[in-house]
């Protein structure tokens, strides 16, 4: 005689939002980040070559494998006080619709698994330009996470 077993009940795991993922990075002691889709590498700080009359982002070119690659400055970008002269920037390698980009950060963080329904406006705190630059904030676990616009912060 066999016994018939109800199904086991709908894990914590199955109820929970579908999650994004991001790569994450610090500027200034805030944690930002980028949609991991859009992430070709993360490099460590790499010889730049200024460009004459370039916009004030621009911290200029690097050779990446042959490719010329522009370097944009996000302390610039998001209004912040400039880095250090004796700090190294790391350098996001981004792809967006086939171009890529270097963003210049202070520090790589982890890739974050980020649930869709934490997702917020860009807080009130973030003024004019700045704010355009970021969609939103997710609350991760004692600290926010400034999700970047990757493709308005590209375009200086």
């Amino acid at each position: 005689m066999s016994t018939a077993t109800a199904p086991p009940p709908a894990t914590a795991k199955a109820r929970r939002s579908p999650t994004q993922q991001f790569t994450t990075f610090w500027l200034a002691g805030n944690l930002y980040g980028v949609e991991v889709e859009h992430v070709q590498e993360v490099l460590r700080s790499q010889e730049l070559t200024r460009v004459p009359q370039a916009p004030e982002a621009v911290a200029g070119l690097l050779n990446l494998r042959g490719q010329v690659v522009t370097a944009i400055e996000l302390r610039t970008r998001l209004g912040l006080e400039p880095r250090g002269e004796d700090e190294k920037a790391i350098l996001v390698v981004v792809r967006l619709h086939g171009e890529v980009v270097s963003l210049l950060a202070d520090a790589i963080g982890d890739v974050a698994d980020v649930a869709e329904d934490a997702f917020e406006v860009p807080p009130d705190t973030l003024a004019g330009s700045v704010r355009e630059l970021i969609r939103g904030a997710y609350k991760l676990d004692g600290r926010l996470l400034l999700a970047l616009d990757v493709g308005r912060a590209v375009n200086v």
